[in-house]
């Protein structure tokens, strides 16, 4: 294109240019479009530009950070509602606040998702019977509440850009959040565990279950009040530390 000897070349700037003559050059976009384009490409060279390059560590990064949930449950109907949640995570060096940001959100929503609605059910031939958003519920951000999010920053060693993986930070610190929220909300009334997702139904016969009652038939339950045990308004969530829940 410049019809001079690579060794006539020098780069700067985003720019190829002739030794001694800056004036003449072309651009890495000028360069790419005419590569692209083919028409007067030196016999023997492909049309295009390609470039490989793995990286490959010593060592995974390990992120960390810790969430928080506060939900509270409807003692007669098993419903539930997230009236917060905060998280703070480290994902070391940031590069995209606003892509680091979406993927926190993102992540919260399938994880509160699994923790709530999501589930795989079969019929018993082995059908899957929640094949279709008709039958599989998924929240909408009317379903959600706003999240208060942070991030402190350990730059991470294991690398040079000092960064660590955000891909999944909400989706493993928010299920076990939630469902530990719920749980602490039912202590009062003896429930231990409710089985994700945590329906409605399923809170409901934790409850008639934890009070030897049938879960076939709904006995009354009384709401919580201020004089008699109740559901914990601030029910606690779980951490997440090096990639595990708890």
């Amino acid at each position: 294109m410049l019809e001079v000897s690579p060794d006539d070349l020098e780069w700067d700037a985003g720019r190829w240019a002739v030794r001694g003559d800056p004036d003449q050059g072309k651009s890495i976009g000028e360069i790419a479009f005419a590569a692209f384009a083919a028409h007067n490409l030196p016999d023997g060279v492909e049309p295009s530009l390609d470039s490989d390059a793995t990286y490959d560590p010593d060592n995974f990064s390990f992120p960390h950070g810790t969430h928080l949930c506060a939900a509270e449950v409807d003692t007669e109907t098993g419903q539930v509602r997230i009236r917060s949640y905060v998280a703070v995570d480290d994902i070391g060096n940031v590069v995209n606040p606003l892509i680091v940001e979406g993927q926190v959100h993102g992540g919260l929503a399938q994880g509160i998702a699994q923790a709530l609605y999501e589930e795989a059910a079969y019929d018993s031939s082995g059908n899957l019977v929640t094949a279709s958003l008709a039958d599989y519920l998924i929240p909408s951000a009317a379903d959600l509440p706003s999240f208060t999010t942070a991030r402190t920053t350990t730059p991470s060693t294991l690398n040079p850009l000092g960064v660590k993986g955000v891909g999944e930070a909400g989706t493993i610190a928010s299920t076990p959040a939630v469902v530990n929220a719920i749980v602490d909300a039912l202590r009062p009334f003896g429930v231990a565990d409710v089985p994700m997702p945590c329906t409605p139904e399923r809170v409901w016969r934790a409850m008639q279950e934890a009070r030897g009652a049938s879960p076939a038939a709904p006995a009354a339950v009384t709401p919580a009040s201020a004089s008699g045990p109740g559901p914990n308004p601030d029910a606690q969530a779980g951490s997440r530390e090096d990639g595990s829940a708890r």
